[in-house]
């Protein structure tokens, strides 16, 4: 991110909040910020999704290819079920790498990293289930929304069991990211060839040393009474609102803890390559006197815990309850642009209003 994403003190309030309900905020969220990715990004990854649909067959195309209005453009989940579109085992291995390719123009080098050592667990899901079919790194599709080219709404996803990826692309160039989420499980390996291994480690322990950096005084705001939730309490809603604010004012951190709660929001933005990134980061900037953030659970390692960070725009939401506190969820959502709701809303009233 760029240096003045990390630059604190700031001299507005970043405002971080966590709600233990489902209570929603009266106010409307601001619309989301339209800001054109560089051209360069968003034409790599046109090309990278032409050159994936030239070696589609019909019957492969049947299977990945939708209209951008389609209803299966926002049902998404992270749990391990069947989905629509077309899977890496419906491909060839060429063709699979074409779809690497694909994430690849989206994604940085550490949410590239993220999300294929996600995908390798399920290998590992499946030995310890006694070879449960549901268990199978190759059960991630991807499906294309309209036609990838210049000067025209599109979009993509790909998704499988703890790994949702969705993009949407407008006519002038404007990109949303989001619903954006990763989970893992097993999230820590204990022994075995890949001891150590974490694959959310970030998102986990740089929270934890905010969590645990707080006075008494400070504790008492940020964190919430009560267990932490079972699961993120956005779940897998197509749209989120606000939750009611509730924790600890950024304005009551220090330097070193401000900076380490931007932090823990670049873990979720820097998934993407930067020059996707740029309006959101935009947002949050401007957003800063608005941020708010909270805990629930335990701040041990090892025990339950939950997060959540908040802007008028922005929800970043963790949980690592199951599994003894080695199953994490972390999810970032747009109040108003999850699908390109807000950026696609000008392609719709045009190309599909009654005549």
């Amino acid at each position: 991110m760029p240096s003045s994403f990390f630059s604190l003190p700031r001299t507005t309030a970043v405002l971080l909040a966590l709600s233990p309900t489902l209570g929603f905020a009266e106010t409307t969220p601001p619309p989301a910020m339209s800001a054109k990715a560089p051209a360069a990004a968003v034409a790599q990854m046109a090309a990278a999704a032409q050159n994936l649909l030239a070696t589609l067959d019909a019957a492969q195309r049947a299977k990945a290819v939708f209209t951008l209005t389609d209803d299966e453009r926002q049902n998404w989940h992270f749990v391990p079920l069947e989905r629509k579109g077309i899977t890496l085992a419906d491909l060839r291995p060429d063709q699979d790498h074409l779809v690497y390719g694909l994430l690849g123009s989206a994604l940085s080098a550490d949410g590239w990293r993220k999300a294929t050592t996600i995908m390798s667990l399920e290998k590992v899901l499946f030995e310890l289930e006694n070879s449960a079919p549901k268990r199978n790194t190759e059960n991630y599709y991807l499906a294309i929304f309209g036609e990838p080219k210049a000067g025209q709404a599109w979009g993509w996803r790909f998704e499988g069991h703890h790994l949702s990826l969705n993009f949407s692309i407008t006519a002038d160039a404007v990109v949303s990211l989001t619903p954006s989420f990763m989970g893992a499980n097993p999230g820590e390996f204990k022994d075995g060839p890949r001891a150590g291994l974490r694959a959310l480690a970030a998102e986990e322990d740089i929270a934890l040393e905010l969590a645990r950096s707080l006075t008494p005084d400070q504790a008492k705001t940020a964190i919430v009474p009560g267990d932490a939730p079972a699961e993120l309490l956005s779940n897998q809603e197509r749209s989120v609102k606000p939750f009611q604010p509730v924790g600890l004012a950024a304005s009551a951190l220090n330097d070193a803890q401000r900076a380490q709660l931007w932090k823990v929001i670049a873990e979720y933005v820097d998934r993407f390559r930067p020059d996707l990134t740029t309006a959101a980061k935009a947002s949050l900037e401007k957003d800063g006197g608005n941020i708010t953030f909270a805990w629930m659970g335990s701040t041990v390692t090892g025990e339950g815990h939950y997060y959540r960070i908040q802007s008028p725009q922005f929800l970043f939401e963790y949980d690592n309850t199951q599994n003894n506190a080695r199953h994490p969820h972390a999810v970032w959502r747009d109040f108003n642009g999850d699908f390109g709701a807000d950026i696609l809303k000008e392609h719709y009233n045009q190309n599909h209003t009654p005549k």
